[in-house]
């Protein structure tokens, strides 16, 4: 009998099959309202596009790409910069390690994926990092905290390769964290009164085109506490103007009420644009807007103003991450649709050339690199026609371009009137046409005249 009860227990599976399931719903983390996410790996879709792009090429920042080896050649000079950092705010190791350390739960949470670090190894990366870039800001703006044998600013193309990697999405730590260390009284006892850490922010990447001349965003304290790291900090200075974005919600709602009042008038949304070469042959004259805003591109009159673009090494690298960031955080895709409306207007080489010409494009690529780097920046995108953010230009180029008046007077205006030789040829030619049909109207008189005399 006992005999017969343990060969039954012995039958029966130690684990029930989805125990191993129930476990790792157990083990799931509780999603909150106020989740702290804003750190993201670059999609698939997008990374097969261009892998290099989204991948620290010098310095590993935060805990995505922390260790690996063609990242370690830095390691060794971000402590020197801690160490350094130490001995002149005479802060203690322990201190800055037990301030990171009752904040890692929130830092934890401000990645999208689990961070493979336990708890002593995250805060060490977290502590080192976030006192290199703090240090390395400093001493980018306060040339005189730097020290006599800095072999990052003692070497030219080395901080140039830095400052590439810092508007990675997937090479960020949050922005607050940042600022606490900043804020630290033995920090502040080395930096100008009232000096805030988004401003050596500001300062760091104000070579961008597009980040310089935008410091007024962030006055308001309330809109820099915002701010969740680097990526954030550049996508807030190209998004447009809040009077922008009001004059631009009026203008849809405006036709939203048209088509209901009139829905037959009602026209397709646009969500497509001719290209400068085609709008050229249209007769429209292109000119360099005076704002340097790059949303404030505006059709009016057969005139399109675009703001200034420089095409530089780095253009493609920063576009993509700041729309991957926002492809991952945002509803709102204000930089996806400049980068397409960019690329359909400057499709081909001849298309960026007319730009050149006009001083709206500054290409400092090779031949060919600025249009491959502009077809590129809206590869593995999409676009939402219904919140497309120029559809009404779009709209306005197409409707102007589709018009056979405008090209037949753009072709007379191209081919006759071009140049002051031409036009006077035009002028010469139909100056003579006229005097030999004055002509031969005389000479049709005379003979009628003639005819009349006789008879």
């Amino acid at each position: 009998m006992l005999e017969l009860i343990g060969r039954e227990e012995q039958s029966k599976p130690s684990r029930m099959p989805w125990t191993h399931l129930e476990e790792k719903l157990n083990e799931m983390p509780k999603l909150t309202s106020s989740s702290n996410c804003c750190i993201y790996r670059a999609s698939k879709r997008l990374r097969q596009q261009n892998e290099k792009v989204y991948t620290p090429q010098i310095v590993s920042i935060g805990p995505l790409h922390h260790g690996e080896p063609h990242l370690e050649f830095l390691e060794e000079e971000k402590r020197r910069y801690l160490q350094e950092f130490l001995e002149r705010t005479r802060l203690r190791v322990e201190e800055l390690y037990y301030l990171i350390r009752t904040k890692e739960d929130t830092l934890r949470s401000c990645y999208a994926e689990k961070i493979k670090f336990d708890s002593n190894a995250f805060v060490e990366i977290i502590l080192v990092d976030v006192v290199f870039i703090v240090e390395l800001f400093l001493r980018y703006s306060l040339s005189y905290l730097r020290m006599r044998e800095d072999r990052i600013f003692g070497q030219p193309y080395l901080i140039q390769d830095i400052w590439y990697d810092m508007w990675l999405l997937e090479n960020q730590i949050p922005f607050f964290i940042l600022e606490e260390i900043f804020n630290l009284e033995k920090v502040q006892a080395f930096v100008p009164d009232r000096l805030r850490f988004i401003e050596l922010t500001y300062e760091y990447f104000k070579s961008l085109q597009a980040v310089n001349g935008k410091l007024g965003k962030f006055k308001d304290p309330k809109k820099a506490e915002q701010v969740k790291h680097f990526t954030d900090f550049l996508r807030i200075c190209h998004l447009p103007s809040e009077e922008q974005k009001e004059n631009r919600r009026e203008e849809r709602m405006q036709r939203l009420l048209s088509s209901i009042i009139k829905p037959k008038t009602m026209k397709r949304k646009v969500a497509t644009a001719p290209s400068v070469m085609q709008l050229h042959n249209a007769g429209v004259e292109f000119k360099l807007s005076k704002s340097n805003d790059s949303f404030q591109i505006n059709f009016e009159k057969g005139t399109l103003e675009i703001p200034p673009l420089k095409l530089q090494l780095e253009t493609e690298s920063l576009f993509r991450n700041l729309i991957a960031f926002e492809q991952r955080h945002y509803s709102e895709t204000y930089i996806n649709d400049y980068a397409y409306i960019i690329h359909r207007l400057a499709d081909t080489p001849k298309d960026i050339e007319l730009l050149v010409e006009k001083d709206i494009i500054e290409n400092c690529l090779p031949d060919k690199g600025a249009s491959t780097v502009l077809n590129n920046l809206s590869s593995g995108t999409s676009l939402n026609p219904d919140n497309f953010y120029f559809s009404i230009l779009c709209e306005e180029m197409e409707n102007y371009r589709g018009k056979s008046y405008n090209n037949w007077r753009a072709i007379l205006a191209q081919n006759y009137f071009s140049t002051p030789w031409t036009t006077l040829s035009v002028v010469a030619a139909a100056f003579v046409i006229l005097l030999t049909v004055i002509q031969a109207v005389f000479s049709v008189l005379q003979v009628t005249n003639h005819q009349n005399n006789c008879s």
